[in-house]
């Protein structure tokens, strides 16, 4: 059967009737009996299918919903497993699935043997393993003062889920859930207490002032903080009294009731207080020893585990004594726990307005039993410091915005009103969250803006564009351009006709036709007797925009050279020397035209090609070439709107969001590494229509060198398997000269099948390959795997894209995946890209120059990022050095928080 007439999973009924037999399973007597058939073939062979089903939750909540006088323990621990049997982290689901099998066995039901088998080592067994920590039911099953059906075993911590919506919760660094841990060695174990804090970076907010009162040092409160609490502070880089105000809580719990331990919710955070009836280390099924403690009160009891513990907790709950908890409770099969979970000591429950009776808050970067010494600071310099901060922002436009005073907004993020929405503390969207956002983005657009306006008053080259020029640049290209093209190529002409640099960002998904409206540009420069140059990340793409403009240029009787790191020496000077004496009108390479030795006689226009691989100096460097160029930079990697605004602020922005006629969308699909063979099968079916493929293999700096061995051994197996095609091998280790000879052979069809690594990422046209394969997948970000898929549906054939992964992939990349098969547009995947990664990850915040934020999110404020653009321009427009009076907290604030960061922030 043809690989493309395969089946595709959609929901747990697609997959039930192949795998099993439904004779074997018990009759349908029992409510749950449905749910046998569907998670026997979940479960089968160690969960080998689990990544083929979709919509477990679905069906036993329909199969719950039926349900009636169910065991209420078994009901219990079906609902608490529910919310985790269709997570995107594979051994989420696993434990979330043993969990369900063992609350059917609970109820009465009877499984099959392969289901006993599941739960054999007890539900919570994957998660210990997750965990890398024993578990298991200590000898005893009973402690003294705890009910009989009480647990002993533990339920170990998971990672908070994550929720990615451009809407709270916040995807800010200092709300970030971590990623979870992987299994580490026991010498590397972390302390168990306070680990969620410990992860948690300690990031000041970014306007932090660096003068008056707040510049204090913490020294200098001396007693009030404590030699221990004064060195890990310092520790964390807080040194000023003002760091402590900035330093914003990472997220709030409510303490203005206390529940009853009947009263907390499994799957919630909670808080609540009782008496300490037992405390002891425990052993494990596997001989590892983990700490327990049962806290109880009127209404019940709880158990709190923690896993590499040492001897100093058991003196923290002392039998009898009385003590706040707050953390995250589990349901186990025997009751309710708490993992890890804070401590605090209840004697000032009634009287302390600082730690109980109000919303609290929790601060990043503290081991828990810090966070009460920590608050307490907080409170006092809120109390004593706040009113000396100065407001920067003018009062009309505060009062515009309906924004509060920058103390008043201090004031209640630490110490929220008790009407005040604790989901929107958390999600960092309260109204004094968002004033302290709209500062952050307000002064990064006022610096981006000043920057701007220095531009624009600089003096550069005004080109004549007559229409007589603007057709006959047109007319020079074999094709009609889309409307989009149109309209972007009216834009640059009229900056290159204006006397100020031009400085314009061009943004095309993969395939629009960013190349052909460069041209036009680079045809309207060469008109009026001045130089271009086009500087490209890769030698592949170097040499094939050098043949694509040779070809079109030549014929009008202008001269293109390469200056590439290939060829002789005596070639090499010879290109150069060419330039030099402007012999060479339009030159196209890599690094090598912005070398020392490399001069323009007359450089008119600079166009950068995939702008994101360069380096901000890299770009200057081209620039200083000539005499205030026009700069033209393009990139296929869309960016989102909200980070263009802020990371291109200073540039005019294009966008082509049209594709040329005749393109089609890429069918992309996700297989795991055991499904490879299917995948094999698909590319074998391309290859028979004779087309051809490319199968890209990872390229990671750190590893580079075994990266390289798993493509040269890929391709040495795929020969094997495709015994009838010819496998080629390219990446970038190989001469100039290798990869030119390997490109020609792909392009002329005399290869079939194209082994490689990164290298193929950007620009490589080949319109015949009509197939990508691309192993570790899950080693991508969402941007590039974007890129690498557009080297295939260049041509008229239906393409296809195949995502091979590990099966133990992250719950990250899980999440990355399984957006590139629901969307071919570049400007959604890089929205999705933004929201998973943050704007850092995104581009690279050393290499792209914007500072990082603190509260601002870009992925979520973008309403707010454009109020803040258009205040800036507002206020630039009518004091362009900002003179005025009522603008010099402005310019304070900016040489402050700044301090010089956005000098090179963008080309310009």
């Amino acid at each position: 059967m043809g690989f493309c007439s395969l089946p595709r999973f959609h929901s747990v009924r697609d997959v039930i009737p192949a795998p099993y037999d439904e004779r074997s399973d018990p009759p349908l007597s029992h409510p749950l009996t449905s749910l046998v058939g569907p998670l026997r073939y979940a479960c089968q062979r160690d969960f080998a299918q689990l990544s083929t089903v979709r919509d477990l939750r679905g069906l036993i909540e329909r199969a719950l919903a039926g349900a009636s006088g169910m065991e209420p323990r078994a009901l219990s621990l079906l609902r608490a497993a529910l919310p985790h049997v269709d997570h995107p982290m594979l051994e989420r689901r696993k434990a979330a699935l043993r969990r369900v099998v063992a609350a059917l066995k609970m109820s009465g039901l009877a499984l099959p043997a392969e289901l006993e088998q599941v739960i054999r080592g007890g539900p919570g067994a994957s998660v210990e393993e997750e965990e890398g920590t024993g578990g298991g039911r200590p000898p005893s099953a009973q402690a003294e003062g705890v009910p009989a059906w009480k647990s002993t075993e533990p339920v170990m911590p998971a990672p908070a889920p994550l929720v990615l919506t451009p809407v709270p919760p916040s995807r800010s660094a200092a709300a970030r859930p971590p990623p979870p841990e992987k299994k580490a060695a026991p010498k590397k174990r972390k302390p168990a207490t306070g680990a969620e804090e410990s992860r948690a970076e300690a990031k000041l907010l970014s306007i932090a002032p660096r003068s008056g009162p707040l510049s204090t040092p913490l020294k200098t409160l001396g007693k009030r903080l404590g030699p221990r609490l004064l060195a890990a502070l310092n520790k964390k880089g807080l040194r000023r009294v003002g760091d402590i105000l900035f330093l914003l809580p990472r997220c709030y719990e409510d303490r203005r009731k206390l529940s009853t331990i009947a009263e907390l919710d499994p799957g919630q955070r909670g808080v609540t207080v009782g008496v300490v009836k037992t405390a002891d280390y425990v052993s494990g099924r596997n001989g590892k020893r983990y700490f327990k403690a049962v806290v109880a009160d009127r209404s019940g009891s709880i158990a709190c585990t923690y896993f590499h513990a040492g001897p100093w907790l058991k003196a923290r709950f002392t039998v009898g004594k009385r003590l706040v908890l707050s953390g995250e409770v589990r349901a186990s099969m025997s009751g309710r726990e708490m993992a890890h979970p804070e401590l605090e000591p209840a004697e000032d429950l009634e009287s302390s307005s600082v730690h109980f009776n109000r919303i609290v808050p929790i601060y990043p970067g503290f081991e828990r039993g810090d966070q009460r010494s920590f608050r307490e600071v907080a409170a006092k310099v809120s109390e004593s410091y706040a009113q000396h901060l100065e407001e920067p922002l003018p009062e009309a436009l505060r009062k515009r915005l309906g924004l509060m005073t920058l103390p008043e907004a201090l004031r209640r993020i630490h110490f929220p009103a008790d009407d005040s929405d604790l989901a929107q503390l958390d999600n960092h969207v309260s109204p004094a969250h968002r004033r302290l956002a709209f500062d952050e983005l307000f002064f990064l657009q006022l610096g981006v803006g000043l920057k701007r306006q220095g531009i624009k008053t600089e003096k550069g080259i005004a080109f004549s564009v007559s229409p007589e020029r603007l057709e006959r640049a047109r007319g020079a290209l074999p094709f009609q351009l889309t409307g989009a093209q149109q309209r972007v190529i009216a834009e640059l002409a009229r900056d290159m006709a204006r006397p100020e640099p031009m400085n314009r960002l061009v943004q095309g998904d993969v395939g629009s036709g960013k190349t052909a409206v460069a041209l036009v540009a680079a045809l309207l420069a060469l008109q009026d007797g001045y130089q271009v140059a086009v500087m490209a990340p890769t030698e592949i793409l170097a040499e094939q925009h050098d043949r694509n403009f040779r070809r079109l240029l030549e014929p009008l009787g202008f001269r293109v050279g390469l200056i590439s790191a290939a060829g002789t020496p005596k070639q090499k000077r010879e290109a150069r020397e060419a330039v030099a004496r402007g012999e060479v009108h339009l030159a196209v390479g890599t690094h090598a035209l912005i070398q020392g030795d490399v001069s323009f006689e007359r450089l008119g226009l600079a166009v950068i090609d995939e702008q994101h691989r360069f380096g901000v100096l890299q770009r200057h460097m081209l620039m200083s070439k000539g005499l205030k160029p026009d700069v033209l930079v393009m990139t296929a990697t869309p960016i989102p709107r909200t980070l263009a605004m802020t990371l291109y602020g200073d540039l005019d922005v294009s966008i082509i969001d049209e594709l040329p006629p005749g393109r089609t969308p890429v069918s992309t699909r996700v297989f795991s590494e055991q499904h490879r063979a299917r995948v094999y099968e698909a590319v074998a079916t391309e290859i028979a229509r004779d087309h051809q493929a490319y199968i890209v293999y990872p390229l990671v700096e750190e590893s580079e060198k075994l990266d390289l061995e798993d493509a040269t051994r890929g391709a040495e197996k795929l020969q094997q398997v495709f015994p009838q095609a010819r496998v080629g091998l390219l990446h970038g280790r190989m001469k100039p000269e290798e990869k030119d000879a390997v490109m020609e052979d792909f392009r002329e069809r005399r290869i079939h099948i194209l082994v490689c690594t990164t290298v193929v990422e950007v620009g490589v046209d080949v319109p015949n390959a009509s197939v990508m394969v691309i192993e570790s997948s899950e080693r991508f970000g969402l941007s590039q795997l974007h890129q690498l898929r557009g080297r295939v549906g260049r041509g008229a054939a239906v393409s296809y894209c195949y995502l091979v992964a590990s099966s133990a992939r992250s719950w990250e990349s899980t999440e990355r995946l399984a957006v590139m098969e629901h969307s071919n547009d570049g400007f959604v995947i890089a929205e999705k890209d933004l929201e998973i990664r943050g704007p850092g990850e995104f581009l690279g915040t050393r290499q792209s120059g914007l500072p990082e934020l603190a509260v601002a999110n870009l992925a979520r404020d973008g309403d707010l990022l454009s109020r803040a653009q258009e205040e800036a321009r507002r206020i630039l427009a009518a004091d362009p050095h900002l003179r005025e009076p009522e603008h010099q907290g402005l310019v304070k604030a900016l040489e402050e928080r700044w301090e010089g960061r956005l000098a090179l922030a963008r080309v310009g």
